[in-house]
């Protein structure tokens, strides 16, 4: 088996932020929407029936205490959870924040607009570093 690394497109689409005991954790690099990926740390993983049944269970402690932080931290209406994988196979876990004002609502965000970037990313990072830091387990990057 092969070394875990993250796929070169969520590479060039998001910040790393850190890591949790199962997950790295990454923010989508998109001002238009508060957006974090769960990447499970294990190689060549395309499916979440692909993990063992005890990382199944932690992937979704890992998940519902992001979406959890979504919603108190930022007040969203929804928080979009989603595995797609048609354009990256490695498996990740989108959660987006949504707001009845946000440049897609109601649609799907994907493929709706083109990414805006971050205008300052370290700043970002910082602020999502600090926020993150309520979740057991956690560690910065």
């Amino acid at each position: 088996m092969s070394e875990f690394c993250l796929h070169p497109q969520l590479v060039a689409d998001s910040l790393l932020l850190g890591e949790l005991p199962l997950c790295v954790v990454l923010l989508a690099n998109d001002r238009q929407y508060p957006w974090l990926i769960l990447v499970p740390k294990q190689a060549e993983l395309r499916e979440i029936h692909h993990l063992s049944e005890s990382d199944q269970q932690q992937l979704m402690r890992e998940s519902c205490a992001v979406a959890q932080l979504l919603e108190v931290e930022l007040g969203a209406e929804k928080i979009n959870v989603a595995a797609l994988g048609n354009m990256v196979p490695q498996l990740h876990v989108h959660h987006v924040a949504r707001f009845s004002s946000d440049a897609a609502w109601p649609a799907p965000i994907w493929g709706k607009h083109p990414a805006l970037a971050y205008d300052k990313p370290h700043t970002q990072v910082s602020l999502w570093q600090t926020r993150l830091s309520s979740i057991k387990g956690f560690i910065a990057a």
